[in-house]
């Protein structure tokens, strides 16, 4: 069997605690390097906003319900 290095993931932590919602939902694309993180599921978006470091903000109404982290791999 093989060891998986958790400490990397228990890092983790605190920014799982200051999620919006009680669901995080994570995956990654390694074709497009990018991550994507959903808060509510189903999550149906009807806003969303680039930031200035290329992180996709997606909105429900007034509610952050996901981001989508490009170049995933540079950060």
């Amino acid at each position: 069997m093989a060891v998986a290095n958790v400490t990397e993931f228990l890092k983790l932590i605190p920014a799982l605690r200051e999620t919006p919602e009680d669901y995080l939902w994570m995956s990654y694309d390694r074709e497009a390097d990018v991550v994507y993180v959903n808060f509510k599921k189903p999550s149906h978006a009807t806003d969303s906003e680039l930031t200035d470091d290329d992180v996709i903000l997606r909105y429900e109404g007034d509610d952050l319900i996901g981001l989508t982290i490009l170049h995933a791999s540079q950060r």
